[in-house]
């Protein structure tokens, strides 16, 4: 025991060990600052958050106690679903792909993708009032129109499929036009708390094309909590048609869903977008193997969910089939995102600190991973050997 000592002490005093220990020591102090600043931003949101909860508590108690006499369960609050999802939010939707509600900011193009059976674009647009609103259009070669609307609406699937879909449940549901009220809580990341929604969706039919309406609405029976944090402002919504394949054949063998969506989940914007952009790909791959998993499913099981069955209710309409705009947009009206995101860097007033707490958030990642360890030795002995 006592060699191993000796042998210990006498490598930790060699010139070229201690040099090195202190590169390391040097190289880990700025994460561990980040560390520490995040856990301070951190706690301070939190303090912050907390407030507003307790005074959003107290006045959803206040709420729910005037409304006890006018509705117990919720479901005197939408008598027969009219006024779920209405023919305005339909009107909406279509405005937004026809693109005659963009007001003075332009859409930018964020990604476009191609696999085999798939082809994928996506846009984005940031209002000067509200969320960062979201577009994509996708193709799935060998779809039929009617299995992808189902496959949207089927949530007792999606749970297969979606590993952010921690629980759904039906709350209402109204047989006569198709409209359901749906309870969501959706998995986060562990530095943020876990996101609830509660949405009404419901679907018109134009020919053979399918405008699928999914928004926040509000549900007195089930009130609001700390944790999950309950997203209020949410819109996500489809058109789904036939359409040419890609592969040029003459057939309308494939299906064009072109999705609209934004949503307030209490995250600075410039996060999110940083977020979405790094997480958008791997996103749409889930979804495409989950439609085909689906796809699969339906070719030997005949079996349909309650929710696929609702999705087959729908609301007949006459809507004038439109191509996607954002197509047709001039290259210079769509900036692509690289260039929008070194413009915004240099603009005064953006919020330094959650480049910091991001930067904390990636730092303990990486410790928990062991790579922080192996780039800090790598990057000492490389000084080490410049040096020499």
């Amino acid at each position: 025991m006592a060699g191993w000592y000796e042998e210990a002490v006498g490598l930790l005093r060699r010139p070229a060990v201690a040099e090195m220990a202190v590169d390391v020591l040097l190289c880990a102090v700025p994460i561990w600052a980040a560390v520490m600043i995040g856990l301070v931003i951190g706690w301070a949101r939190g303090k912050h958050q907390r407030k507003d909860a307790a005074l959003a508590d107290d006045d959803d108690a206040a709420d729910a106690s005037g409304d006890a006499g006018d509705c117990v369960d919720g479901r005197t609050f939408f008598e027969g679903g009219h006024h779920v999802v209405t023919e305005k939010d339909l009107e909406h939707l279509v405005q937004l792909l026809d693109n005659k509600e963009s007001g003075d900011t332009t859409w930018q193009h964020l990604m476009e993708r191609t696999t085999s059976n798939m082809t994928y674009k996506a846009w984005r647009r940031e209002p000067e009032v509200g969320p960062i609103m979201y577009c994509s259009r996708t193709i799935f070669e060998d779809a039929t129109p009617e299995l992808v609307r189902d496959f949207f609406w089927d949530d007792e699937f999606r749970l297969k499929w979606d590993p952010m879909l921690a629980y759904f449940k039906i709350l209402e549901e109204f047989p006569q036009n198709g409209t359901m009220i749906i309870h969501w809580i959706k998995k986060f990341p562990f530095f943020c708390s876990d996101r609830e929604y509660i949405f009404g969706r419901r679907i018109w039919e134009s020919g053979k094309t399918y405008y699928c309406v999914t928004k926040g609405v509000p549900y007195p029976a089930l009130p609001k909590k700390e944790k999950p944090r309950r997203v209020e402002l949410y819109f996500s919504s489809w058109r789904i048609r036939a359409v040419q394949s890609p592969k040029q054949d003459g057939q309308q063998s494939a299906c064009e869903v072109t999705l609209v969506h934004y949503e307030d989940m209490g995250i600075p914007k410039d996060v999110a977008k940083v977020g979405v952009r790094h997480g958008m790909w791997g996103a749409v791959k889930k979804f495409q193997s989950g439609f085909r998993a689906y796809q699969q499913m339906r070719d030997t099981d005949n079996t349909l969910s309650r929710s696929a069955i609702m999705a087959r209710v729908t609301t007949k309409t006459s809507i004038a089939s439109s191509s996607c705009p954002l197509d047709q947009e001039p290259s210079n009206a769509a900036k692509t995102i690289d260039e929008s995101e070194n413009s915004r860097a240099v603009q005064p007033g953006f919020d330094w600190k959650w480049v910091v707490f991001g930067g904390a958030v990636a730092a303990v990642c990486v410790l928990n991973t062991g790579l922080v360890g192996k780039a800090l030795l790598i990057g000492a002995a490389s000084r080490r050997q410049a040096k020499k």
